[in-house]
């Protein structure tokens, strides 16, 4: 996928402004593509996080460098805020830098499909915010991305590639997979009675590639765990790739044939392996 022409990018949840985002791998990613249009699906910096933390390190500065001189070449840059950024939503309809703010947009694919883009927030279950269970919940997040940093700084010295700790996780705890399933059947379903072919959005963290009654629900993922984006190519086939070490496939959707992500996305990884990384991680008795 080296210097490979692309239609349209779809990159979310960076979490620009946390210790947790995996800023190097976004830069490569973005130094690497070239696209007609750039979607900024939402919480690309954290401004919840760095009001009450102030964490800024060069590699961050250097995203968002790359992103103006990507505008520079030319690539129209479409920004829609998320819930970590919410505050932007106060700028939809004006620039940024030549970076165009909206709260949602419509793509037309090379191959006439239709999606709807959003950051996703607004498909959360009413009572979400008021539950005790969302403080809990992000807790338990924040601690497993916690482990999902140590382990990433620790196979970084062992040169050894990038494994999405807080992924597998999710994956593999019933109640994480019945949510994440929930959001992705909402989401479909308006867009189908709303008349589209497809949506794209991110914000819970996992990448996935699907049909749900004859709609496509694409979610590009995170910079923070998966390290995923969606791309179109120039007849209109969209897919997730990883991008760590190497760019993986994960899911293909063209008009012929949908190739979905495996519903574990990068958790296919055996649980073997990473109980033995984590045994490691333990100090010695």
């Amino acid at each position: 996928m080296q210097r490979t022409k692309l239609r349209s990018i779809f990159i979310s949840d960076v979490h620009l402004g946390t210790s947790d985002c995996k800023a190097a791998y976004l830069l490569d990613f973005l130094r690497t593509v070239r696209c007609e249009h750039l979607y900024l699906v939402g919480d690309i910096i954290d401004l919840e996080s760095l009001t009450r933390r102030q964490w800024w390190p060069p590699e961050h500065t250097a995203v968002l460098l790359e992103l103006l001189e990507i505008v520079r070449r030319g690539t129209r840059v479409t920004y829609i805020p998320g819930n970590h950024d919410a505050s932007m939503r106060e700028l939809t309809g004006e620039s940024i830098a030549g970076i165009r703010v909206v709260l949602d947009a419509v793509h037309e694919g090379a191959d006439g499909r239709r999606y709807r883009v959003s950051h996703g927030d607004e498909y959360d279950p009413e009572q979400f915010g008021r539950d005790w269970m969302l403080w809990l919940g992000e807790a338990m997040h924040r601690f497993i991305c916690w482990t999902n940093r140590r382990m990433y700084h620790w196979r970084q010295r062992r040169a050894k590639p990038y494994l999405p700790l807080s992924i597998i996780i999710k994956s593999h705890v019933g109640r994480a997979v019945d949510y994440i399933r929930a959001f992705e059947a909402r989401v479909a379903e308006r867009a189908r009675k709303d008349g589209f072919d497809g949506h794209i959005c991110g914000h819970i963290h996992f990448g996935h590639v699907r049909r749900i009654n004859q709609v496509l629900y694409l979610n590009d993922g995170d910079w923070v765990e998966h390290c995923t984006a969606i791309v179109e190519d120039m007849t209109g086939a969209m897919e997730l790739v990883h991008w760590s070490e190497s760019a993986t496939a994960l899911g293909r959707a063209s008009r012929e044939i949908v190739l979905p992500s495996p519903a574990a996305a990068l958790a296919l990884a055996p649980l073997a392996a990473m109980s033995n990384d984590l045994s490691e991680l333990q100090p010695a008795a």
